[in-house]
């Protein structure tokens, strides 16, 4: 940092600023130096909000990713507790944009979670209108610390007194700075950066609470109980559903995954502990291994229903996970450029490969007739429409995207690798065949 206010002095220390945050990867659009040190509004109070995302809102959501990754049967791999989901720091602004877009998503749900416990009159949506009655507020004060308000009273009083009410505890009870007034929330469109600010105080509220060992270990209990109960169930679906047909199997299937998503949330915040291995305890350590166990049975059985389409559903399922499979995978980062180019080479084949295949794949699904000899349903409307879904949104819109990723590593390992020869060749070759005779062989 520059010490002073001069303008040379301002303008290396917001250079240096700017400089941090896209070390952070984050996305600076349309915002200069000369900008801020003007202080235009909209540029400093944009900058403001990418920070205030990044560094508080994302990190704190950051610890909810796992917790809210829920197993669906419209998800390639059902569930996958694996840290190893994420990807890269080096990843494109596209899968950046989709993280943020989780962030969002997994505060939301942490909000809709903390009301859903107070009946369903308080109905969270959005950062927007749901906020502006001030019950979901009071409902997130009263799961938090219960004792502080009477949501019944809360519910005959005006938006105005719900909103003043709420700041006012946040403020002298939960220590949660008043960032907003009634008058910012009680309008027909409330800004939703400033909500999702101030909600994201109560989050970080909650993660500070103190939790008894014995509170502890008595969720450990019950959730033990909830994952053999579980674990039971599954098997006795899976020896009563044998020789059902492919239909059968899978409606059961969505059944099952329907009642487990709902019934784990009061079990998510023990389940998705952060503690590492040597801080578990000895019945904690065997929960994890439980929910281990359930989630590998339960990808298990999805996979081997995968198996069971009727044909020609059956290849195009495998081919879907082979493609979203290679996405999935980080590029490769080798030290040898060389050995890079090759490995890219040999990816981009298999790329291309398997998406000359697309528009068959396509035309097969578009014409599928979901029905057999007896006019009766071969396939779930649902199982269908979740293929098309992945086809369109997850392969199609992002074919150009990946095919980009790997052309870039590519053309970054040639890069790289014409760098080092340059670096090598510093010397004199003496005559022009010498030189080129030396390219030649390179």
């Amino acid at each position: 940092r520059e010490k002073g206010f001069n303008t040379f002095q301002c303008r290396s220390n917001i250079e240096n600023a700017l400089t941090f945050l896209k070390s952070r990867s984050l996305k600076l659009i349309n915002i200069h130096v000369a900008d801020i040190i003007e202080g235009k509004p909209s540029i400093v109070l944009g900058l403001i909000w990418t920070i205030i995302f990044h560094f508080h809102i994302e990190e704190l959501a950051r610890t909810l990713a796992c917790t809210y990754n829920q197993p669906s049967p419209d998800c390639s791999s059902a569930v996958d507790s694996s840290p190893k989901a994420s990807r890269s720091a080096k990843k494109s602004a596209k899968i950046k944009e989709r993280w943020k877009m989780s962030a969002t998503k997994a505060l939301l749900l942490w909000a809709k979670e903390q009301c859903s416990l107070h009946g369903s009159v308080i109905s969270v949506t959005d950062f927007k209108s749901s906020w502006r009655s001030g019950l979901a507020f009071l409902a997130i004060i009263q799961t938090l610390r219960p004792g502080l308000v009477d949501l019944e009273k809360a519910k005959a009083r005006s938006n105005k007194e719900n909103l003043k009410e709420a700041f006012r505890i946040a403020e002298l009870e939960l220590n949660i700075p008043r960032l907003l007034e009634p008058e910012d929330v009680d309008i027909v469109n409330p800004d939703e950066k400033s909500i999702m600010t101030y909600v994201a105080q109560f989050l970080q509220y909650s993660k500070n609470l103190p939790e008894s060992e014995e509170d502890m270990q008595e969720k450990v209990r019950e959730a033990m109980g909830w994952l053999a109960a579980q674990e039971k169930k599954l098997a006795n679906l899976l020896v009563e559903t044998e020789n059902e047909t492919y239909y059968q199997k899978y409606k059961e299937m969505m059944s099952f995954m329907e009642t487990f998503n709902q019934e784990k949330i009061p079990f998510l915040p023990v389940l998705s502990s952060k503690r590492g291995e040597a801080e578990l305890s000895g019945d904690q350590q065997q929960m994890r291994e439980e929910w281990d166990k359930v989630i590998s049975q339960i990808n298990e059985w999805k996979a081997k229903l995968d198996q069971m389409l009727p044909s020609p559903l059956g290849s195009i399922e495998a081919w879907l996970q082979e493609v979203e499979h290679l996405q999935a995978e980080d590029l490769p980062d080798l030290q040898d450029p060389f050995k890079a180019m090759s490995v890219f080479r040999e990816i981009i084949v298999i790329f291309k490969g398997l998406m000359d295949c697309f528009d068959s794949h396509l035309d097969t699904l578009q014409s599928f007739k979901n029905e057999d000899e007896k006019n009766m349903p071969l396939v779930l409307p649902e199982k269908l429409q979740e293929m098309k879904r992945r086809l369109f949104s997850n392969i199609r819109s992002t074919n150009p995207s990946t095919f980009l990723e790997y052309h870039y590593g590519l053309c970054s390992a040639i890069a790289n690798e014409v760098e080092l020869k340059l670096n090598i060749w510093d010397m004199k070759y003496g005559a022009k065949e010498s030189v080129e005779s030396l390219l030649e062989n390179w």
